[in-house]
């Protein structure tokens, strides 16, 4: 079925016809500066018009937005800041009276302008306590406006004064509490451990580290190291060597259970190198294991009867100190 021509205008040969219905209700206005900003993404200028279709306190978080529309966490943050860049939209970080950090976003249908924000008031109960208005954020600096000339007030005919009146003075509103813009936090991060270097680096060494790192790809092709690379790891590996590693045990650590995709084949090495580092083979003398200690007892002559009998002082052997102690028990 053809659309009908459109009204008061002929219908164009090519390109978009427009059957356009005035709506009576559930709409939203939006300007053509936004609908053909040439400096936005088609999923910015999307976004931002459905964040103006929201009615005032919808939560629009970058989670809740993942859920609601099927593009990514990361395509949403980058087209809110683009909407930001472009004064669409402003974010700050908030600090309440009770202590609690949120963010308060604020959408702008026409960037450069400048309109309070009034709070809706809710309802008191009888046990609920009064909240404190949220601070407004700072909005965006508007946009320069064309100099204009101004025009000549108009010569009006005098007119008799007027009686004055006693007028009592508006009271002056409390200004707004100050808020705190907090920072998001950020975790320090912890360097990665050195790269193991060898005791006593030869240039034999030194060769077989590096042909082994260069061979790597020949058995994980994900790990194909640039020379810098190789170059960079090869004390690592050689430390390897230097401990009696064989080359084969030494490619089966490097090599087994890769991730994939494989971004950062380097860093991955050097990670395995330092933590998987074999310690040192231990010497034949660390292995024996140690001897019983034997305790001889010397020889010693009795006294009496000059009998040969083991003891660690000279002294009587055991009969003679028998026939010594049986008078004492007889008496």
């Amino acid at each position: 079925m053809r659309p009908a021509p459109v009204p008061g205008d002929t219908t164009p040969s090519s390109g978009v016809i427009h059957i356009n219905f005035r709506h009576a209700a559930g709409f939203t206005v939006i300007g053509n500066h936004l609908a053909q900003h040439r400096g936005l993404s088609l999923a910015a200028i999307g976004l931002a018009a459905h964040i103006q279709s929201l009615p005032a306190g919808a939560r629009i978080g970058i989670k809740r937005l993942a859920e609601r529309f099927p593009e990514s966490e990361t395509r949403i943050a980058a087209a809110l800041r683009e909407l930001e860049a472009h004064g669409y939209l402003h974010r700050s970080r908030v600090r309440l009276a009770d202590g609690r950090i949120i963010t308060r976003t604020v959408s702008y249908n026409q960037p450069g302008t400048v309109a309070p924000i009034t709070p809706t008031p809710r309802p008191q109960t009888r046990h609920s306590k009064p909240t404190a208005p949220l601070p407004t954020p700072p909005p965006p600096s508007p946009l320069p406006a064309p100099a204009t000339p101004a025009p000549s007030p108009p010569v009006e005919a005098p007119q008799p004064p007027a009686p004055q009146r006693t007028t009592t003075p508006a009271p002056v509103p409390a200004p707004p509490p100050a808020y705190i813009s907090v920072p998001p936090p950020t975790a320090p991060r912890t360097p990665p451990p050195p790269l193991p270097q060898p005791y006593a680096p030869t240039e034999e060494l030194r060769r077989t580290a590096a042909a082994l790192l260069a061979d790597l790809r020949r058995h994980a092709p994900g790990l194909t190291l640039s020379e810098g690379d190789v170059a960079a790891l090869t004390p690592g590996v050689a430390t390897w060597l230097e401990r009696d590693a064989h080359p084969d045990t030494i490619r089966h650590a490097l090599t087994t259970d890769l991730p994939v995709p494989l971004k950062h084949p380097a860093k991955l090495l050097r990670r395995r190198i330092t933590t998987l580092l074999p310690p040192p083979l231990p010497g034949t003398a660390d292995l024996t294991p140690p001897r019983r200690r034997v305790v001889v007892i010397p020889l010693q002559n009795c006294d009496t009867c000059d009998r040969a009998f083991r003891a660690a002082d000279p002294g009587n052997c055991r009969e003679c100190r028998a026939e010594q102690a049986a008078p004492h028990r007889a008496a």
